[in-house]
């Protein structure tokens, strides 16, 4: 019989997603390949959505070309963060994700519980899908050797116009990519204990 204690990540391994890690903002010149990008997505779409309605598109800005069409959204201090970095995945999300629900819930009529709701309710639902599907994204990209820069302090309209325009998607998070410079990194911050945080009733 097996043991669910051998499924367990070894201590090296959860140092690689969880403890070691850490949120990067200045690179290496070492770039990231493509083949890498599709195995960070080929992992983390397996991470549970509600209904599987996996609603993250995410768009790799990796040429300079595409960098400088996200610099114009971006909080300044962000600017040197993104330009700087080898990729920057926009994450976003389809807020009409229930018409992929035939292919991706297939066993019932998943598509009718959504889609006559308010465009506001189908947002909230694809946000926190999204949300959780970006959070899958960084701990398989950590996973896979890559460093993660996770950020907000953009202007969602001004990407959703650059870089979603025609679509139902818009943006949730950016999260640069690649290699960190641990050289420019502070000290870690501190987190909350269990017991400030945690209560089993």
């Amino acid at each position: 019989m097996s043991n669910n204690m051998d499924k367990m990540l070894s201590n090296d391994g959860q140092d690689l997603i969880f403890r070691g890690a850490r949120s990067y903002s200045r690179w290496q010149n070492q770039p990231v390949k493509d083949t890498l990008l599709r195995q960070v997505y080929e992992l983390m779409k397996f991470g549970p959505t509600s209904a599987n309605m996996c609603p993250l598109r995410i768009v790799f800005a990796k040429s300079q070309q595409s960098k400088e069409r996200l610099k114009p959204a971006l909080e300044a201090g962000n600017i040197d963060k993104v330009m700087a970095s080898p990729v920057t995945a926009i994450l976003g999300m389809d807020i009409h994700f229930y018409e992929k629900l035939p292919q991706l819930f297939p066993h019932t009529n998943a598509r009718a519980w959504f889609k006559d709701l308010p465009e506001t309710v189908l947002e909230h639902i694809a946000l926190r899908n999204s949300s959780l599907q970006g959070a899958y994204f960084m701990l398989a990209a950590r996973s896979l050797g890559l460093d993660c820069g996770p950020m907000s302090g953009f202007n969602n309209a001004k990407v959703d116009a650059e870089f979603f325009a025609g679509t139902t998607v818009k943006s949730n998070f950016l999260c640069a990519l690649g290699y960190g410079d641990a050289s420019q990194l502070r000290p870690r911050l501190p987190r909350l204990t269990f017991e400030e945080a945690c209560s089993v009733i």
